[in-house]
């Protein structure tokens, strides 16, 4: 019998770990295809659509307003709200309700015996019925745990805010981004005609001279030069095609719009070199006020400052108060149901000596928040001059770029006088016209960073490209706002 006994708490403990082993099958195919159309559906759900030629403020406000990695930051902050209103909830009083029933097999019956002469002093008996029903309703509220809440309340209302302040960074750099991706898709439109039309030229041109090099017209020598040069023509424009082909899928999926649709944007109204009318020292003190990374360590500093005086309350008694509602059904009571109420210090002497170490690293750790903020800073203005410095080279190699256009449009007008009197090659032209288009495509390329130098100068001092209130949330309301802040920025508003 009592190996029977074995071999069945065997077969018990066995079949409990089998039970407690986890295994996780594999994702099927069909899950992740439904996933997929879902997220296709909602990537690009309860968007504005395009209507008519697309500006730069509007390529901002749908990439503020649509892109994806914004719509993270927004949620992010949401989070964090909730976390703060949770994080109240820690300075209420402690509320416990609990109601059941209890019994047992057998009778709670106890007797007492003589410490004297060791014999029963009274015959067994009770007090409890086998069954009944227990409730109680107690509230307990500690000033101790009170304080401490209050305090972690705090910390997490900064962190929140330190998520606002993230969340500007992020805005900073897709405002950032779309500026550079939009005038390098505008200088895209301008030349990808003109280039697609001169390598149609080339192999043409190429195609002639094969066909003369098979005829054995003319020297053999030459004739593979000519195509050797047509060649190389055809590589630099297709390298040039590249740099600016790729310009728009850049800025759609910036502004979080399906990719392959076709963006037409707004003519450039000539090209408008921006200038700078506010003093350095002005723009260092601005960036060391208003860069979300600083204004983060900000919210660090009052964090950990928070941390030392979490610990300088540990050190502190507990006092608490309490208070509660009882009922058990047991027959025997007098008084079946009650409240009580108490008052209690508490403390403890554990803090009182790990409380000075406890201070002493939260102090440490706020050191080590402000050496950073330091160091941060630093690192900030050297941003800011660097920043300054490329777009005082934008606007030099702008300029330049613009006397090699004019100077190669002249070169390749005289080029197609002579070419016309027969008086040149074709090869001769098509090199004079491909110097002109790589001109042009590094006085457009010089214009887009010039643009974006600017916007990083901008972005650099931590200058916000929106305002803290919309009137509107609509594309065109955001882009408004967008162009009005711009203004400010131009006109040396900060």
């Amino acid at each position: 019998m009592s190996r029977q006994k074995q071999l069945f708490a065997v077969s018990l403990l066995t079949l409990a770990i089998s039970g407690c082993a986890v295994t996780s099958q594999p994702i099927d195919h069909s899950v992740s295809e439904q996933r997929a159309q879902q997220d296709l559906r909602t990537m690009f759900k309860d968007q504005e659509p395009l209507s008519g030629p697309l500006t730069l403020h509007e390529a901002m406000a749908r990439a503020v307003k649509y892109n994806l990695e914004g719509r993270l930051k927004v949620m992010e902050e949401a989070m964090a709200q909730r976390q703060v209103d949770l994080a109240t909830f820690d300075m209420l009083p402690r509320m416990a309700l609990s109601a059941g029933y209890a019994g047992r097999s057998n009778v709670s019956a106890s007797s007492s015996e003589s410490i004297r002469t060791g014999t029963q002093s009274l015959e067994p008996s009770t007090s409890l019925d086998r069954d009944r029903r227990v409730a109680d309703l107690t509230m307990v509220w500690n000033v101790l745990d009170f304080g401490v809440g209050y305090v972690n309340a705090k910390q997490q209302s900064d962190r929140r805010l330190i998520v606002q302040e993230r969340r500007r960074k992020v805005v900073h750099t897709i405002i950032q981004d779309v500026r550079s991706a939009y005038w390098r898709a505008v200088a895209a439109d301008r030349l990808l005609g003109q280039i697609d039309s001169l390598m149609a030229r080339v192999d043409q041109a190429s195609e002639n001279s094969r066909r003369l090099s098979d005829q054995r017209i003319g020297d053999i020598i030459q004739t593979l030069s000519y195509q050797r040069a047509l060649i190389e023509a055809t590589r630099q424009l297709e390298e040039q095609r590249r740099a600016l082909s790729l310009a728009k899928t850049e800025l759609a999926t910036l502004i979080n719009l399906p990719l392959g649709t076709e963006i037409e944007l707004a003519p450039a109204a000539g090209y408008q070199v921006p200038q700078l009318t506010i003093d350095l020292s002005q723009l260092e003190q601005a960036a060391l006020t208003h860069r979300p990374e600083l204004r983060e360590q900000d919210y660090e500093t009052r964090i950990s400052a928070a941390e030392t005086r979490k610990a300088m309350l540990r050190l502190l008694p507990g006092l608490e108060f309490s208070a509660g509602a009882h009922y058990d059904s047991n027959s025997f009571l007098v008084n079946q149901s009650w409240a009580d109420y108490g008052v209690k210090v508490t403390w403890n002497l554990f803090n009182v000596l790990s409380g000075p170490a406890a201070i002493d690293a939260a102090k440490a750790g706020q050191a080590v928040v402000e050496a950073r903020r330091q160091a941060m800073s630093m690192a900030i203005l050297a941003q800011l001059h660097v920043a300054n410095a490329n777009f005082r080279e934008a606007q030099r190699q702008f300029a330049t770029s613009q006397e090699l256009v004019s100077l190669d449009s002249q070169i390749v007008e005289q080029l197609r006088n002579r070419y016309q009197v027969q008086s040149i090659g074709e090869l001769e032209l098509i090199q004079g016209e491909l110097n002109t288009l790589q001109a042009d495509l590094r006085r457009d390329l010089a214009y887009a960073d010039l643009r974006s130098s600017y916007g990083q100068l901008a972005a650099s001092v931590g200058f916000d490209p929106l305002p803290e209130s919309l009137a509107s949330n609509s594309i065109d309301g955001i882009a408004e706002a967008l162009a009005s802040r711009e203004a400010q920025w131009q006109s040396g508003q900060l």
